[in-house]
């Protein structure tokens, strides 16, 4: 939900920043990736005030598995993701913010939250990349962010595109290692099912996920 006018929501106002006593309290949404929001908050950006209301979802920093260890999916831009996931899902599909404004948003977000300069430009940028490629009308302003995306991504993934490897291969083979225990285990399972010997016990199938 969001103000056009300067009218508080949860006591803060346009220009205000995230609203007095905002925390991450958030409960688990079954087996889903996203988390439900059990404590509403506001914040106040350049121009609107934004309220995250009790019951929308989040998965906070979507950050790929081969990446966590770089950009943990929680840290002090934890309320600031939340606020983004809110934009992206709820704003900027009502068209009240454009994806741009949504991301700009974040970036000040993590500003105001203490979030080192670097890091919160690499997820300006991540999140740039995602809207361009994945949103409607997330193309919308690109060509003139397009320098400034170049200018993080560039550098960043020269740096860590060794290391981003290296986990991807490992995270492959560890996948690999579950399918041979899985297959390994199904073979017994049946055997002792043929010849009746003792109860079986289901068994979880791998699965391959590059995300969290």
């Amino acid at each position: 939900m969001a103000s056009g006018g300067t009218e508080p929501i949860l006591g803060v106002g346009v220009g205000g920043g995230f609203s007095p006593g905002a925390l991450v309290l958030v409960e688990e949404d079954g087996g889903s990736p996203n988390w439900i929001v059990k404590a509403p908050f506001a914040y106040g950006g350049k121009k609107q005030v934004f309220e995250v209301c009790v019951g929308e979802s989040t998965d906070f920093a979507s950050v790929p598995r081969v990446l966590v260890w770089f950009l943990p999916r929680y840290g002090h831009y934890t309320l600031p993701a939340i606020l983004h996931d809110h934009l992206w899902r709820v704003e900027a599909p009502a068209g009240r913010i454009s994806y741009r404004d949504a991301d700009a948003t974040l970036r000040r977000a993590m500003r105001e939250r203490g979030v080192p300069f670097a890091t919160r430009w690499i997820m300006w940028a991540a999140v740039r990349w995602a809207s361009v490629f994945t949103r409607k009308g997330g193309r919308s302003g690109c060509v003139g962010d397009l320098p400034a995306m170049l200018l993080v991504t560039i550098p960043t993934l020269a740096v860590l595109l060794p290391a981003i490897a290296l986990v991807g291969l490992t995270l492959l083979v560890t996948a690999g290692v579950e399918w041979i225990f899985f297959a390994v285990l199904w073979v017994g399972r049946g055997i002792r099912r043929l010849f009746g010997t003792e109860p079986t016990k289901d068994l979880n199938v791998p699965k391959i996920s590059w995300k969290l």
